[in-house]
């Protein structure tokens, strides 16, 4: 089978593999639809970050090369002997993390984790293998294309949670990508009055108003403090701190009021400086979010399915699999008007 193989820093590599042998509480998907995700960017740029290559992964067991791919839907094809919730032709999406977690139903990711895609084998490849807790069904009103979104909009939904956003609450969102949009989305659903959104590409800017963003703010030309200075009473509510860079980490603090919450939900790809004074100064609280617990999973499932989360819109692009590298990640580099980019696997 055809799959996009990691092996390196600007090293990804659309080759024929073996499809792996099914496990006995495995699922073999067939992939429709898989999204590049940022960490899958940050990989081909910066990595390695979260692929192991110098020993096995210690939940998933395997080293570089490793096919990319964490955010994909398709149909069962196959079962293992000891699967009883799936069956062949099922439509379905994989939830990619694995942690140490005693239940399946309350992993805390916090113990340890790892990704399907990035651990060990993911969906840039016509096949793919899960374990069976990992697999969730897509309701008939939830398109296969949407399946690809479930993964990275449940990080969205997972960082409103994680900033304990209430029904009211002003919002502030640094970094107008995928993840930044589909937060928007979720921060919209949730209730907020006022959605902030601060970046450079006017593109990507556009996108975040055309959303739900209430102001997308071009921070190179004004100022965030003096903005949301404006707008609120001293300040955001909460702020998500989705660039992962120093400056926008100080401009997400600067802006929420005092006591208010930041949420780091951006991956670094590089330590920065920063000095901790500005929270003991402020009284704003500092967190963070790396994924998603099963309940927020399968929650996002459901609200994409009852038409609550609208996630069509962050799609920019839909490519075949073997343009994956120039159409898919250097694109991602060069066209900032990109956000989310779709793979077609199957027709």
């Amino acid at each position: 089978m055809k799959a996009a193989v990691w092996y390196g820093q600007k090293d990804v590599r659309v080759e024929e593999r073996a499809p792996k042998t099914l496990k006995d509480n495995e699922v073999k998907v067939k992939v429709t639809w898989a999204g590049i995700c940022g960490t899958d960017l940050h990989e081909y740029l910066e990595g390695p970050i979260f692929i192991s290559t110098d020993q096995p992964d210690p939940f998933l067991g395997q080293t570089a090369p490793v096919t990319l791919g964490h955010e994909f839907a398709g149909v069962v094809e196959e079962v293992g002997a000891d699967v009883t919730k799936f069956k062949k032709g099922d439509r379905v999406v994989v939830n990619p993390t694995v942690s140490h977690g005693i239940k399946e139903e309350n992993i805390d990711l916090y113990d340890g984790y790892s990704f399907i895609g990035l651990g060990a084998d993911g969906g840039f490849a016509e096949f793919a293998n899960a374990p069976e807790g990992n697999v969730y069904k897509l309701p008939d009103n939830v398109s296969d294309k949407e399946g690809a979104l479930v993964e990275p909009t449940a990080v969205a939904v997972q960082s409103i949670k994680e900033g304990e956003v209430l029904f009211g609450d002003t919002v502030a969102v640094f970094g107008a990508g995928p993840i930044g949009l589909l937060t928007v989305i979720a921060a919209k659903a949730a209730g907020a009055s006022k959605i902030f959104v601060f970046d450079l590409p006017e593109e990507r800017l556009a996108k975040a108003k055309e959303l739900g963003a209430t102001f997308a703010v071009n921070s190179g030309k004004e100022d965030p403090k003096e903005v949301i200075a404006q707008h609120t009473n001293g300040g955001v509510d909460v702020t998500f701190e989705v660039a992962g860079v120093a400056s926008t980490l100080e401009a997400s603090i600067d802006v929420t009021r005092p006591r208010g919450t930041v949420v780091i939900v951006s991956i670094f790809g590089h330590p920065v400086e920063w000095h901790p004074m500005q929270l003991t100064n402020t009284g704003v609280k500092l967190t963070s979010t790396i994924a998603y617990t099963p309940t927020t999973f399968q929650q996002t499932i459901d609200l994409i399915n009852e038409g609550n989360l609208d996630v069509k819109g962050v799609i920019t692009d839909e490519i075949e699999l073997e343009d994956i590298v120039e159409a898919g990640f250097e694109q991602l580099v060069n066209d900032k008007s990109q956000a989310k980019i779709l793979v077609k696997l199957q027709g």
